[in-house]
């Protein structure tokens, strides 16, 4: 995977990708601002494909991320916390398998930054609190398959 980011003017950035291109602006929306939006955006297009697999469709599918960073530079993630909110006619157990077989084994966006931060999550799904600051497993990623849900290319 190769992006080429060239400057545009003023603080407008270009972004191209071997299928597309977007403009970054600073400070509208920050670089920072940006990357949790991609790492945001891999866990939730796991929660429409997985679901799609097994012959159920989620509906009002809203993910909030909400990150501490350090004090210091570079001002590295120290948190992340994620609030998932979706319908489905799945049953809570199931619903809250979709969400950790994403954040342990599909994302490779959290995977990329789970040992370096604190991931912690909660789960409303079809307007009950199923999870509330469950804590992902740091390391390494899980050993568990899942299967293949196909998914957005890496």
């Amino acid at each position: 995977m190769t992006v080429t980011v060239t400057h545009k003017d003023a603080m407008k950035f270009e972004a191209k990708t071997a299928k597309s291109s977007f403009i970054i602006d600073c400070p509208v929306i920050s670089p920072v601002e940006y990357f949790l939006a991609g790492l945001i955006t891999c866990s939730a297009t796991d929660m429409i494909l997985m679901p799609k697999k097994q012959g159920y469709e989620v509906t009002e599918l809203t993910v909030e991320g909400e990150v501490q960073r350090a004090q210091e530079h570079p001002k590295k993630f120290d948190t992340l916390h994620l609030n998932f909110s979706f319908h489905s006619s799945a049953d809570d157990t199931l619903a809250a398998r979709w969400v950790m077989a994403s954040l342990e084994t599909y994302c490779s966006t959290v995977n990329t930054v789970r040992d370096s931060v604190k991931i912690d999550y909660s789960i409303m799904h079809n307007g009950t609190c199923i999870r509330e600051n469950e804590a992902m497993i740091s390391g390494g990623g899980s050993s568990m398959d899942f299967g293949d849900i196909g998914g957005c290319p890496s």
